[in-house]
């Protein structure tokens, strides 16, 4: 197995995802041989043109050393060129210093080149003016280009004496050329997006991580608390009174199914609380805290929008846990209120209240995300008689209540 296998064997599934979803070979560098030979193929099926410098060498047309030497010239220039596109096509990074030399070579052995062998070699210097594009950046290869044209240009004046060849070669030189910046700036483009796409893939793979801790969090840190309680409470009666403690024990098997099925719905995306279900919860978490309940509620009001009662319905799940908890409260007052177009739940204890270097913990944090991400917001304080207060607001959804208040026959 390849490196390349085994790396990929450790990609996470939202990784593998992205990549499955490309298929798209530009800007990719080969991964393996087969593609390695793909793109040589691709880069080398442009040799083509150098079809006359070679038939003139095949055919014998200058002296036995003159050819050994043309030939040797020419082998170099072609595995230079391939070189230069084949491994500078599909890289950002600044060129070194190698890449200037072999560029400068080039351009000097086409025009020896050109200038003892004849005008078929001034074909030479349309390979350099790509080979330019591909290898140097675009500020640079701006510059470039045109300075190889008038090279080609001086040396094909004096070569081409009739005129008719060299001007041929001038825009194949400058068009080939700027084709290239543009090839290279679409790999730059599609590495950018490769990016980009990962770089999405990755925080929609982070929020998601954030959100199942958040109800994790929630969900398990009220089913316990409730829990503990209820075995507290138990153990209390089981000398005395094992009617009540079994009824108990009942309540620990209900709340602790519950749970399971809460931490099933986290886990598939489509836990959603309600106002109704969370005030009923509360009272019975309250309860068997032995802290006295007052709750002026009666459910989600008119316009609340699906989302902002999830929202609100956490904020209780999780200020009823910490009144339990940590409060040592003898009375909690939850209260649940509409006005000027924001619905607003405050819980206040009677508790010893937080200390004075106290930092919000993980339940707070993930409680204020929920709310902005509901446009809604948190607030805590120390309340009146030393407790704590906490109160969310979440904006309501005008439209159900204008059809409530006008309905059709109004």
């Amino acid at each position: 197995m390849s490196s390349d296998e085994r790396t990929r064997e450790q990609w996470p599934p939202w990784r593998a995802q992205v990549e499955a979803a490309d298929a798209t070979p530009i800007g990719r560098p080969p991964e393996n041989r087969r593609q390695a030979l793909i793109k040589l193929a691709w880069v080398g099926i442009w040799l083509v043109y150098l079809g006359a410098p070679v038939s003139e060498l095949a055919h014998g047309t200058y002296g036995a050393l003159v050819t050994t030497a043309a030939a040797l010239g020419l082998t170099v220039f072609v595995v230079s060129y391939l070189a230069l596109v084949f491994l500078r096509t599909n890289t950002r990074e600044t060129p070194e210093r190698w890449v200037y030399a072999v560029l400068a070579g080039q351009t000097v052995l086409s025009t020896l080149l050109s200038a003892t062998l004849g005008k078929s070699w001034l074909v030479l210097f349309v390979y350099v003016a790509v080979a330019c594009g591909a290898a140097l950046p675009v500020r640079q290869a701006r510059w470039a280009l045109p300075a190889v044209t008038a090279v080609l240009a001086v040396v094909g004046i004096s070569v081409d004496r009739s005129g008719h060849f060299y001007p041929a070669l001038l825009i194949p030189a400058l068009l080939g050329g700027f084709a290239m910046i543009g090839v290279k700036r679409l790999v730059r483009t599609m590495q950018e997006l490769r990016e980009a796409r990962e770089t999405v893939a990755h925080l929609a793979a982070t929020e998601e991580r954030l959100r199942l801790a958040r109800d994790l969090h929630d969900l398990l840190g009220h089913s316990l608390s409730l829990i503990t309680l209820k075995s507290e409470l138990a153990g209390r009666m089981l000398p005395d009174r094992p009617a009540d403690a079994a009824e108990q024990v009942a309540d620990i098997e209900k709340v602790s199914r519950q749970a399971l099925v809460d931490v099933r719905e986290a886990v598939s995306g489509y836990r959603r609380p309600t106002l109704d279900a969370e005030l009923a919860g509360a009272r019975t978490a309250l309860a068997s805290a032995g802290v006295a309940a007052r709750i002026h509620a009666d459910g989600a009001p008119p316009g609340l929008a699906p989302d902002a009662e999830g929202a609100l319905a956490w904020a209780l799940r999780e200020a009823v846990t910490n009144v339990v908890r940590h409060s040592g409260a003898s009375t909690c007052v939850v209260a649940l209120a509409s006005e000027d177009g924001v619905a607003t739940l405050t819980v206040s204890d009677d508790g010893r209240g937080p200390a004075e270097d106290h930092r919000p913990g993980n339940g707070l944090t993930g409680l204020t995300e929920r709310l902005i991400l509901a446009g809604g917001t948190l607030d805590t304080a120390r309340s009146g008689d030393g407790g704590f207060t906490l109160r969310a607001s979440v904006p309501l959804d005008a439209a159900p209540v204008v059809a409530e208040r006008h309905g059709p026959g109004e």
